[in-house]
C-alpha cells in the first residue's frame, strides 16, 4: 500500500510540475530561422570577409554550427523561399522563378505543421512566396503573425508608404516620389522610391519580431525572420534611375569616412545591422532564459547581387565561388548556414554536409516533436545538428531556373553539373565540375567523364516534373 501511494505521489507530483512549465527537459525548444536577402557566401567574417565585420554572426559559429555546403532553394528571391516552405525543390515546387505565380491554399509549408502541433508562429520581414500574393497569404500558410512584407517588390523599398500587419496596411510616414506610385508597377504594389523617408521598415521589422519572442516566449514559438538587406533597391537604384544609391539607409555610420562609393557604404552598413540584429536577438534570449531552449539559424536565400549600384566584387562578397545572383554556379546558390542551441549542437564546429533549404523542413519537424508532416525532397539534418546518430545523405540536389535563357544543375558528391541556356536547347552540352578540386568551377571535364555526364543528364530530367 506504501509503495502504491509513493507511485501515485511521484506521478502526482509529475502532473503538477508538467502542468505548470517546470519540466523544462519536456518541452518543445523555440525555432528561430534568420534569412538575409542576397547575401554572399564571403559576406561574413566566419566565411572569410576580411573588409566587413560580423561578430555576432561569427560568435554564432563560434558557440554553433557553421556549414560549409549548404545550398539556397534558388538563385533568386521567390522560388528560393518556396523551395524552404514547402521543402520541394525547384523541379518539383509551384514556385521556379520570379514571374506570375502563387503558393495555393491546399500548399503545406513546415508553418502550418508547427502550428497545427503547438508552436506559436511569426513571419516579419519580407514573405515574397509568389508574384503578386495576397495581403494575407501568410496566414494562410500557418502564421499566426506576421508584420513586413507580403509582395517581394515592395519590399525593395526600406523606405515604403505601408507595411502589411496580419492581411492589412499599416501607413508610414514615408512617401515615395509621385512618378514612382504603384500604379505603374502593377502587381508592383508598394515598390518605388521614397521622397521623404521618415520610418526605416528593416527596424520596424526587427522590432516586431523582438516583441513576438517577449509576447511568446512562455510557450513553444517558431520564428521565420526575412530580413529584405542587403538586397538592392532596384525601383531607384543605379544608373539612370532616380537614387543612384539603390542600397539607402538611415545613415552610415562607422563607413561615413570611407573613401567609398555612396552604394558600398548603404550594403556595408546592410550588413552591420544583420548582425545586430543577429545580437539583439541572442540577448534577448538570455534575458528571457529561454537561450538553451532555442535554436537559432541563419542563411540567405540566395548569392550576391549587383545592383542599384553596388558591385559585387567590391567587398568579394562570393568569396572562392564563382557567379552571383541568377546563377547556378556555385555563387548563386552556395551560401551560409550558421545554426547555434547551446547544449544540444556541438559548439566551434564545422560541417562539409551537403544540404539545402528543402532540409529545413524535415528538420524543424524532427526537431519540434513532429511525427507526421508530408514528404518533402529534404532530409532531415537533426543528426548532423545534434551530433547524434547517422546523417542519411542526399543522392543529389537538383535547381532549374528558366529566366535569361534557363538552367539546370545537379550537385553529387563533389561533382556538379550545369546545363546553360536550356530555353533555347533543351539538350545543351553539360558542364561538368570537380568541387573537390576546383570550387571556382574554372575547369570543365565533361569530356573526361562521358558516362557522368550521361548520368547527370539523367538526373536533370527525372527530377523535373511539370508544373501542377
Amino acid at each position: 500500500m506504501n509503495k502504491l501511494r509513493s507511485i501515485l505521489f511521484f506521478a502526482g507530483t509529475v502532473l503538477f510540475l508538467a502542468a505548470s512549465g517546470n519540466i523544462q527537459a519536456a518541452k518543445k525548444p523555440n525555432l528561430i530561422y534568420v534569412l538575409a536577402d542576397d547575401l554572399g557566401y564571403g559576406d561574413l567574417g566566419c566565411y572569410g570577409q576580411k573588409t566587413l565585420t560580423t561578430p555576432n554572426l561569427d560568435r554564432m559559429a563560434a558557440e554553433g554550427m557553421r556549414f560549409t555546403r549548404h545550398y539556397a532553394g534558388s538563385t533568386v528571391c521567390a522560388p528560393s523561399r518556396c523551395v524552404l516552405m514547402t521543402g520541394l525543390h525547384t523541379g518539383h515546387g509551384r514556385i521556379r522563378g520570379n514571374g506570375p505565380g502563387q503558393l495555393k491554399p491546399t500548399d503545406t509549408t513546415f508553418a502550418r505543421v508547427l502550428q497545427q502541433n503547438g508552436y506559436a508562429t511569426g513571419c516579419f520581414g519580407k514573405w515574397g512566396v509568389g508574384n503578386p500574393p495576397p495581403l494575407n497569404d501568410p496566414a494562410v500558410h500557418g502564421f499566426d503573425e506576421f508584420y513586413g512584407y507580403v509582395n517581394m517588390y515592395h519590399a525593395h523599398n526600406y523606405y515604403p508608404e505601408f507595411m502589411v500587419h496580419n492581411g492589412k496596411k499599416v501607413p508610414l510616414r514615408n512617401k515615395l516620389y509621385p512618378d514612382w506610385k504603384q500604379s505603374r508597377f502593377g502587381p508592383r504594389e508598394g515598390a518605388g522610391v521614397a521622397e521623404l523617408a521618415v520610418d526605416y521598415a528593416p527596424k520596424l521589422i526587427g522590432d516586431a519580431a523582438l516583441n513576438f519572442i517577449r509576447q511568446n516566449h512562455e510557450k513553444p514559438f517558431f520564428v521565420y525572420y526575412a530580413l529584405n538587406i542587403p538586397h538592392a533597391n532596384n525601383e531607384g537604384g543605379g544608373e539612370n534611375r532616380i537614387d543612384k544609391n539603390g542600397m539607402r539607409v538611415p545613415d552610415w555610420g562607422e563607413f561615413k569616412g570611407k573613401d567609398w562609393p555612396a552604394p558600398e557604404k548603404g550594403f556595408a552598413q546592410m550588413i552591420h545591422y544583420i548582425d545586430r540584429d543577429i545580437g539583439n536577438i541572442l540577448k534577448l534570449l538570455k534575458e528571457l532564459g529561454i537561450d538553451d531552449n532555442t535554436l537559432v539559424m541563419f542563411s540567405s536565400d540566395n548569392g550576391p547581387h549587383q545592383e542599384g549600384g553596388h558591385k559585387m566584387p567590391f567587398f568579394d562578397s562570393n568569396g572562392p565561388l564563382t557567379g552571383m545572383k541568377r546563377d547556378l554556379t556555385e555563387g548563386g546558390i552556395r551560401v551560409p548556414f550558421l545554426a547555434r542551441w547551446p547544449g544540444k549542437v556541438p559548439a566551434g564546429k564545422t560541417s562539409g554536409h551537403i544540404s539545402g533549404f528543402q532540409d529545413v523542413f524535415p528538420t524543424l519537424c524532427e526537431l519540434g516533436g513532429v511525427k507526421k508532416h508530408p514528404k518533402t525532397d529534404g532530409i532531415s539534418m537533426a543528426p548532423t545538428l545534434l551530433g547524434e546518430g547517422k546523417q542519411e545523405k542526399h543522392p543529389h540536389l537538383y535547381w532549374e531556373f528558366y529566366e535569361r535563357g534557363g538552367r539546370v544543375a545537379v550537385a553529387k558528391d563533389n561533382w556538379k553539373a550545369i546545363r546553360q541556356n536550356v530555353m533555347k536547347n533543351p539538350n545543351a552540352p553539360i558542364e561538368l565540375y570537380d568541387l573537390s578540386k576546383d570550387i571556382g568551377e574554372e575547369n570543365d571535364i565533361a569530356r573526361a567523364h562521358p558516362e557522368l555526364v550521361k548520368e547527370m543528364a539523367r538526373i536533370m530530367k527525372a527530377e523535373h516534373v511539370d508544373e501542377q
